[in-house]
């Protein structure tokens, strides 16, 4: 399947009106001071899969404007644009699955719903799930170059969207994300922070702001239970259990100022389930209401 240009897509008047809005809107609450929260629809996913249109509705309910895909819940990208378009929500970024030799129809999709960024996440190889080397790292870099490469030509910008997992030390004592960072070309990569992840891994996201602030565009924005132990492990009794913004343990005060000085534009709630207390969409506007007091939300 051909590659969708981003050219082909604008040309249909109603989706090129709807972008320049998005954009103004954008950049109006920069000048003002305020950015729109943004929502990872993973963290909804279990009701997108039940009832789309409803679900959205309830996102846009709550006081969200932005939302970053991870899948479309059975819909086509188009089918899925169709609906934020109903429900009044715009899409920057896809999550999408890039384990593929043909991206095609992936970043058709992207353009579909609108995205400017096409995103994935840990490409290593079964084999160094255990135990990577400094040489898995390289070895991914190269293939998300590659990745950059074809988002280009499709009219995306690629970025790598972090875990917990590419803190571990290799071997010689280097952490994989810098790995990746080093080995990626800026040109052509560009990474989503999970702050969530990295400080569960025992990383500081204002420590990456300020050593590159030119490759960090997106921001996740989650939360772990108060007591998490430090770990850089997705395994099921490793990983930290994930709660509502501001009822675990990371202080995003120091995080998001960090962030402003950078100029970060799009900042999305994602939590991680399961939802022990509440439904999820309960526990979307519990986040929202967190961070609409905080700059640069408030």
């Amino acid at each position: 399947m051909p590659l969708l240009s981003r050219r082909s897509f604008l040309r249909n008047s109603s989706a090129a009106a709807a972008l320049l809005t998005s954009t103004f809107s954008r950049s109006a609450l920069a000048k003002a001071g305020r950015q729109p929260v943004g929502i990872q629809l993973y963290t909804v996913g279990d009701e997108l899969k039940q009832d789309v249109p409803g679900a959205l509705k309830k996102i846009r309910e709550i006081g969200y404007r932005e939302v970053e895909t991870a899948g479309f819940a059975g819909l086509t990208g188009a089918e899925f644009r169709k609906q934020l378009d109903a429900a009044g929500l715009v899409c920057h970024s896809a999550h999408l699955q890039m384990n593929t030799s043909d991206l095609g129809p992936a970043f058709a999709d992207a353009n579909a719903v609108g995205a400017h960024f096409a995103v994935c996440s840990a490409m290593l190889p079964p084999s160094a799930s255990t135990q990577p080397a400094v040489e898995d790292y390289k070895n991914m870099a190269a293939r998300l170059n590659e990745i950059g490469k074809t988002a280009k030509q499709a009219g995306l910008q690629y970025a790598y969207h972090n875990h917990n997992m590419e803190f571990r030390k290799l071997d010689g004592g280097k952490i994989g994300y810098d790995v990746l960072l080093a080995e990626t070309d800026p040109a052509l990569v560009d990474f989503e922070v999970d702050c969530g992840w990295m400080v569960a891994a025992g990383f500081n996201p204002p420590d990456y702001f300020r050593r590159y602030p030119k490759r960090i565009k997106m921001l996740h924005i989650k939360d772990f239970v108060r007591g998490s132990k430090v770990s850089t492990s997705l395994a099921k009794d490793q990983r930290p259990q994930g709660t509502e913004l501001g009822r675990g343990y990371i202080d995003y005060r120091p995080i998001l100022a960090a962030a402003i000085k950078i100029g970060i534009l799009s900042y999305y709630v994602e939590q991680e389930p399961p939802f022990p207390d509440m439904q999820a969409i309960d526990a979307a506007k519990v986040d929202y209401d967190y961070l609409r007091a905080l700059p640069p939300f408030a």
